[in-house]
């Protein structure tokens, strides 16, 4: 969660997961995926550098978990892409 401060200078927390987009117009708005919208005091830059130092955090704090063994902390990859099943023969009887 970053932590941000509406106009009238009360501090909330967000979590910056759900953020959609972040404009200034000139007062700095923080929409959500929702569509909710806050108004805040920080500048634009202000907000994406504590979304980065959030961000970074994450990854400390998960780096400096202990390892269990045989499975050290890292990166999910993705799966290879299975090969497509070959059609079967189109002039075989059960397609076999």
């Amino acid at each position: 969660m970053i932590v941000v401060t509406r106009l009238n200078g009360t501090r909330f927390a967000v979590n910056p997961d759900i953020l959609e987009r972040i404009h200034e117009s000139p007062d700095t708005h923080l929409v959500t995926l929702d569509g909710a919208a806050y108004v805040v005091r920080e500048s634009l830059a202000e907000v994406v550098e504590l979304i980065a130092n959030y961000r970074a955090s994450v990854l400390r704090r998960a780096h400096d978990l202990p390892a269990v063994t045989g499975y050290p902390l890292s990166l999910v990859r993705s799966p290879e892409p299975e090969e497509p099943a070959k059609d079967p023969e189109p002039n075989h009887p059960n397609g076999r």
